[in-house]
């Protein structure tokens, strides 16, 4: 199968980051597919600009409303998978990635099109200390949602995704539509014994400041999200270690 891969920026409301983030990802001759959830006027007339000026390698897709990363995500996987595409490469549109390493994503995806790629981060000084050692809190869930330490970071929005079965594993699986999706849709994959790889990233908090975090509803999300996930492992546990076993 020829690798065909897309790029996958989801955006609402980055307006002082995602040019710089899209001209950094056209040095490296990859379409990209941008993602408008429900962005305010600044940032949304920016981004009919950036596919207007950039029209032979950059699609605008609207959602009318804001419906979180998640959705964004899942809509980008399924317009790409519709337009041809067979992986998408999802990065942030804040300019946290370091896309120096967008060529490393793209050669593992390519020499391995049937795994899910997930990056690691390797942080800088800009990383804020909470975020740091909140997000370990996600990881031992994940870990143990999984029965195994094969993901070595669950929130990182660097990615490849194959697209036909990711698309069909978000239509036939819930999977959060917030910053709830990441580390569900990894937890699903694994559940489904797709092959995952870890690269490591660097990282840098952002280039324009702003988080759409929001601290009650996402850790809300996330909390529910986990308890989900422990009683879906529960009922795949023997299967699980079935596998384990005989893995």
């Amino acid at each position: 199968m020829e690798f065909n891969p897309a790029v996958l920026i989801p955006v609402y409301n980055h307006e002082e980051a995602v040019g710089i983030t899209v001209v950094n990802v056209l040095r490296y001759g990859c379409p990209v597919l941008l993602v408008d959830d429900g962005s305010g006027p600044a940032c949304r007339d920016l981004l009919i600009e950036l596919s207007q000026k950039h029209s032979d390698h950059v699609k605008l897709l609207r959602l009318e409303c804001n419906g979180g990363k998640g959705a964004a995500v899942k809509a980008g996987l399924k317009a790409l998978l519709a337009d041809g595409y067979n992986h998408a490469i999802q990065i942030d549109a804040d300019g946290q990635h370091d896309l120096s390493d967008l060529p490393t994503f793209l050669e593992v995806g390519k020499n391995n099109p049937d795994s899910l790629i997930t990056g690691y981060p390797t942080y800088d000084q800009s990383v804020p200390t909470i975020r740091y050692y909140s997000r370990y809190l996600t990881h031992i869930w994940v870990w143990i949602n999984t029965l195994s330490f094969e993901i070595r970071d669950t929130m990182c929005g660097f990615r490849v995704y194959p697209l036909k079965d990711v698309v069909q594993l978000i239509e036939e699986e819930k999977c959060g539509n917030r910053m709830d999706f990441d580390p569900e849709v990894i937890v699903r994959w694994s559940w489904r014994g797709g092959s995952i790889k870890n690269l490591p990233t660097r990282v840098n908090y952002p280039l324009d400041g702003i988080s759409h975090f929001d601290i009650w509803r996402d850790n809300l999300l996330i909390s529910l999200m986990h308890s989900r996930l422990f009683f879906g492992m529960l009922r795949r546990f023997p299967k699980i270690i079935w596998e384990r076993i005989n893995g």
